[in-house]
């Protein structure tokens, strides 16, 4: 392979999902700042890269390329209220063009992971979480946090930022009254996000990868009596979540989020895998 040639799709761009709704005003405005200024090459990051041993020069132009690519997805992915990115490691990946397949079959997203984990991360521009599966084994896509820095690498002050979160929650609690429900506090509007973000998370890999490795054990869950499988379900959920987020979501929240799982875990089972497409 040339040096010319060392990468997949030397030049990627973000391609938003066709189904998708438009963005909230905060998120196109700081995508269009995104847009408009370089953010590969940010003066932050040359103050910054000090923080890295490793580092003592620019970004070479296919990482400044990702950068500016992974950049815009991760903002239109991004949750105001809760600060997080929902969408996976992989999604942003593939909406950006990052993504590989080997002639084995083999997807590789490593391109875009470790501009997170060895790059964004490290500076101080985004916080990362894994979440392990229990039931199938693996890692889920990782959680990504966009920090206030982040936002400084196209001029948008953490004051606009809050500005935006507050109203957002203003937003969500209406919606919420409107129904006739409680509002909600930052935690549980974070909580609430980080849920819908796992289910998410669990959707995009079933209509994106091979399912027969984790139907199988889909299925031996599925062939358990109802009550053994929620049983096990509930220790699984207990071990994933913190004490404080287990506070907050209660008894009830509990068992809702145990049914909503063994229904799911349910369907997984009986639905066929889909199509791959190899590249």
């Amino acid at each position: 392979m040339t040096r010319k040639s060392y990468v997949f799709n030397a030049c990627p761009v973000f391609t938003p999902p066709s189904s998708e709704k438009q963005r909230p005003a905060f998120i196109r405005y700081a995508m269009q700042c995104a847009s408009e200024k370089d953010v590969a090459r940010s003066e932050l990051l040359y103050i910054l890269q000090g923080t890295i041993p490793t580092r003592s020069r620019r970004l070479n132009e296919h990482r400044a390329r990702a950068l500016r690519a992974m950049a815009l997805a991760m903002l239109y992915h991004f949750n105001i209220a809760s600060g997080l990115v929902m969408a996976s490691v992989e999604q942003l990946s593939d909406e950006c063009g990052l993504s590989t397949v080997s002639d084995a079959g083999n997807k590789s997203i490593t391109r875009a992971s470790r501009l997170l984990t060895d790059f964004l991360e490290p500076m101080g521009f985004v916080d990362c979480e894994k979440v392990w599966d229990r039931i199938m084994e693996s890692y889920i896509p990782k959680l990504i946090t966009l920090t206030p820095l982040f936002f400084l690498l196209f001029d948008v002050s953490s004051e606009k930022l809050e500005k935006a979160q507050h109203q957002q929650m203003g937003w969500i609690n209406k919606g919420l009254m409107e129904k006739g429900e409680e509002s909600i506090t930052l935690g549980e509007a974070r909580r609430r996000a980080k849920e819908q973000h796992i289910k998410r998370a669990f959707e995009y890999r079933k209509s994106r990868h091979a399912m027969n490795k984790k139907r199988k054990l889909a299925r031996r869950m599925a062939k358990l009596d109802e009550q053994t499988a929620k049983q096990a379900l509930l220790q699984k959920i207990i071990q994933r979540y913190s004490l404080v987020e287990l506070n907050e979501m209660g008894p009830k929240g509990l068992r809702n989020q145990v049914n909503i799982e063994y229904h799911y875990l349910r369907k997984v089972a009986s639905t066929p895998p889909p199509d791959i497409p190899v590249h």
